[in-house]
Formats: structure tokens, sequence, C-alpha cells
């Protein structure tokens, strides 16, 4: 069975009613062929976006337009998640406000989305001398462009709560996606950043259980505005999925001399969940946040999940997602991502002229345990002293260079996950420097959790 799952992956088997095969070992059944029983559906690679914005919030672009951009990329699902808000109520928007979100010159967003949809689709009316165009509502505009086992609209949001301290002048950012939602959350307040973060989780696993229907939150863009630490991920249990990687250039990917970026938040959080809390370690995906679409720097295709799924439908993607069944890309393909017998194997999908390096980046179980401390730098949100950590932390095991890397777990591996960086560069970059690179999940944790 191919995977990208937190847990040894096992070959699936055509298996036999009980049955029937009691009576055909025992002589008592009648005498026919055995038959096997119909295999489980074949599992296919989806390509989609969890995280993207729309005039509906704060992007400038209508749905439909952003839509048949994701769809034309050849994407096979699209969640548009704006801030606190569903698609799903009547919402006029003035012509005005619609051209000042829009950054680039050339024609306005309303002009190419006229000449795209034309009448009736658009629909304007003037109120108080001002032309409004009406947002449509999912609803709406859904059957334009799904088509079963093609492409799929899947409801989401951006929870976007914060926290604010007493001595503080602004509120320290804590932005959720819910994925796959059925109704409206509006974010929840705290005592903490922790208590904010768990609360809003809790709110999406209640409306899941409540409706019965798999849900999904990430937590987004810890870097922005330096809101969010290792530390923070780590001790929220209530979910295990964050942003490897946000294409808006302002969520600091990289982190700076004093900060981790995204990759080492990843790896000090997942020590901290499986050696200290004896938690199941952070998932992460890679996501647009998409705000700009007429050429601007807060651009579409810049990152997304590949998700191993029996059907083109939301419940199954957001199960497959839980059950850590996908890769985190910003460019690189993976053909094929298996766990078997405590080896983890890639086959990348080579381009022509491009080279691959694979690094499989874990921490040992007998990690140095020794930290330090650095003080809040002016521009942290949370005014508090970070603490670093020894090299051990999400430390490099192996590197292989070529199509088909693969590495075995020695046994004093917490965790171990790879990462294919090519030597392409990125199209559309959010940093300089920055190449193309693909992300599989940890695996080889679970026994650390006892």
């Amino acid at each position: 069975m191919h995977a990208s799952t937190g847990a040894p992956s096992r070959k699936r088997k055509f298996r036999l009613p009980l049955f029937v095969a009691l009576l055909a070992v025992s002589g008592l059944g009648p005498n026919l062929p055995l038959r096997a029983a119909e295999p489980e559906p074949k599992l296919q690679w989806f390509k989609g976006n969890t995280h993207t914005h729309s005039l509906w919030s704060d992007g400038n672009d209508f749905p439909e337009m952003i839509t048949d951009w994701y769809q034309k990329k050849g994407y096979h699902f699209l969640a548009i998640s704006d801030h606190n808000v569903l698609h799903a109520k009547e919402v006029w928007m003035t012509e005005p406000l619609i051209k000042k979100r829009q950054i680039a010159l050339g024609k306005t967003a309303l002009v190419k989305y006229q000449e795209r949809f034309g009448s009736p689709w658009v629909e304007t009316r003037i109120k108080d001398g001002v032309t409004e165009v009406r947002l449509k509502k999912l609803e709406e505009y859904r059957p334009l462009f799904e088509k079963p086992g093609q492409f799929l609209l899947v409801q989401a949001e951006e929870i976007s709560a914060g926290f604010k301290p007493a001595e503080a002048d602004k509120s320290i950012p804590i932005h959720i996606n819910a994925v796959n939602v059925r109704e409206e959350i509006q974010p929840l307040e705290g005592t903490s950043v922790r208590e904010v973060m768990r609360k809003n989780l809790q709110a999406i696993h209640e409306q899941a259980k409540a409706t019965g229907q798999p849900m999904l939150g990430h937590i987004n863009h810890p870097n922005f505005r330096w809101a969010l630490t290792p530390e923070d991920l780590a001790e929220v249990l209530e979910e295990n999925f964050f942003e490897i990687f946000n294409g808006h250039p302002m969520i600091n990917y990289l982190g700076d001399a004093t900060r981790p970026g995204h990759e080492a938040i990843w790896d000090i959080a997942n020590t901290l969940r499986l050696s200290k809390l004896k938690a199941p370690p952070l998932y992460g995906v890679a996501t647009d946040d998409a705000h700009h679409y007429h050429g601007e720097n807060s651009a579409p295709g810049r990152g997304w999940v590949m998700v191993r799924a029996a059907a083109l439908d939301a419940n199954k993607l957001v199960t497959a997602l839980r059950a850590g069944e996908f890769y985190a890309s910003s460019g690189v393909t993976l053909q094929e991502v298996t766990f078997e017998n405590e080896q983890l194997r890639l086959v990348i999908q080579a381009e022509p002229g491009v080279t691959y390096t694979t690094k499989f980046v874990g921490t040992p179980v007998s990690y140095d345990r020794t930290t330090g401390t650095i003080p809040p730098a002016d521009d942290d949100s949370q005014k508090i002293n970070r603490t670093t950590y020894s090299a051990d932390v999400g430390k490099t095991f192996a590197t292989v260079v070529g199509t088909s890397p693969s590495y075995t777990l020695g046994g004093d591996e917490l965790y171990v996950r790879a990462v294919v960086t090519s030597s392409k560069p990125h199209p559309s970059p959010t940093y300089e420097g920055q190449t193309e690179v693909a992300w599989t999940q940890p695996i080889g944790w679970e026994p650390h959790l006892k």
C-alpha cells in the first residue's frame, strides 16, 4: 500500500467472508470455486489547495474567477477559506471597494469577471449612485465547475481569532482553517494564545461530531507577525495539522537569526509532542493563502497538498488527510511514498535537467536535551523569552541524491520525515533563492507514544 501516513502501511489483501471460508474448508458447503471479495477501491492522488481568499473577505477577485483559475491549472479540489465567513448569504459589494483591493494595473476585476461570465450571471445594481455587484454563494457557483472525479469545491473558512495581552498594542493573530465545515464558526476568545487555539479547534471538532461530517482544522502561518512558538503548536493537542508552507510573502517562512523557520518549528514541536507529551506529531500542509489574482505579490499556485484517497469526495479527502495519506508540495511531484518493513521510500517524478536532493530529517530518541533562552525581539507578538534547542532536534539522518531515495529506520529515531528539494527555481517565489520542494509526513513515531 502506498501511503504518506504516520502509521506503517500494510499491503492490501483480498478477503473471503468468514462463513464462506469455513464452509469450504469443512467440506459442508456447495462444491463451488472460491471467489475473492471485491478489491478495495484503487487509491488516487488528488491535488488541492485548502487556503485562499476572495472578495468575500480580503481577497481581490470573485470566487468564480479564482475557481476557474485553479481548475484550469489542473487542481482537483479547492477550498476558498475567507476570514470568518462562508459563501452562504446575500452580499453586495461596491465597485469602488473592488477597485481599491486591486493593486496591479490593467483591467479591473469586475471587467474581467464580466468578460468571463457575462450577463445574466454577473448581477449589478445602482444604489445611492454607486454600482454594486452581488457575490455569488457557493451553492450557486459550485455547479459551474464541479465534475465527478475531476474537480470539487470544499466548503471552508479561516477562523481568524486573536489574543491581546494586557500590555500589548496589537492582538496576536491566531488563524485556523476549518475544512469541510457546514456552518460558519465565529472566532472564540480566551485568556491565552493556547487557550484561543484550543477553543477554536474544539469548535471545529464539536461541529464535526454534531453533524457526523469529517472536518479538519489546520493552524496557519505560525510566523505571521511572529505570532506562535513551536511550544504553542506542541502543547495544543486538540489538532495535529499546521502549514509547513504558506505561499504568502509575509509569513516569515525561513525565520531569522533568533527565530526558527517553519521546518525548525515542525521539528521542535514534534520532538516535544513525542518525547514529552506522548502525543501524535503534527502533519504539515502546503497552501497558497492567495489574496491577489492580478499579478500582485500574494499570488495563487505556490503550494498545495497531494492527497491519496479512494475518490474525489470531500469526506473521503478529509478522512485521508486525517490519516496522513498526503504530502505537501511547492512543485515537486512524488509518484510513490511508501513505508513498509521500517523503510521510507520515495519515487520522484523527474523533470528533464532537474536534480533532486532528499534529506531524511528527524530527532533521535536519545537526543541532546540541552536548551537555552533568548529574549524576545522587538517585533515579536508574544513578549516572552524564546527557547533554543540542540542540533539534535530536527537533525539530518541521511542525504540522498536521485529520484528513488529511501531510508531504513535504525531504532533510535523519534520520527523521520523526508524533504525533497529540487534544483528548479520556483516559478513564483516568495523568498530569494526559493526552489521547488516536497515534504512527506513523519513516520516511525507510534512506538514512542507508549
